[in-house]
């Protein structure tokens, strides 16, 4: 079980790491259609990448250096503590009609323990998925206005 836990966490840190180089390589290219020069194009480059972070508030940067949100064990939040509870209620009820209520709370909890582990997984998915998008976002609408800058400057945008 550790083994797979830990093969687990590695995908998800290599899936991390990738989607952050992506976010960092997603960078519109930008041809100097007007036969600008190189030292005229940084200009124009640094000129819009400032523009861009100061109308969408996005710094590419601070969101490549963002750590994904955390990917180990889905513990906390309290998820199967409740199905536990959940589980030891229902079980105790069918138990009593069975003639064992504690039996059957036992058997409850156990089940909802493990019900619980799986809401606690996949509100973790949730928010890593939540995450992703975000910053996808964000990169998004810095792009668009780096383009848009660039573009009134006179560079074709690919």
């Amino acid at each position: 079980m550790n083994t797979l836990i830990k093969r687990r966490m590695s995908f998800i840190t290599a899936a991390a790491l990738l989607c952050c180089q992506a976010i960092v390589q997603a960078q519109p290219v930008a041809y100097p259609a007007k036969g600008q020069s190189a030292q005229k194009q940084q200009q124009d480059q640094s000129a819009c990448a400032s523009w861009a972070k100061s109308q969408t508030g996005v710094d590419p940067a601070a969101v490549a250096a963002t750590p994904p949100p955390p990917s180990g064990p889905a513990v906390g939040g309290g998820e199967r503590v409740g199905g536990a509870a959940r589980g030891a209620a229902g079980g105790a009820v069918i138990g009593a009609i069975a003639g064992d209520a504690g039996k059957g709370a036992a058997i409850g909890a156990a089940a909802g323990t493990m019900g619980g582990g799986m809401r606690a997984r996949q509100n973790q998915r949730a928010q890593q998925a939540n995450a992703e998008t975000q910053k996808q976002n964000a990169m998004g609408a810095f792009n668009q206005a780096y383009s848009a800058c660039m573009s009134g400057r006179g560079y074709t945008m690919h």
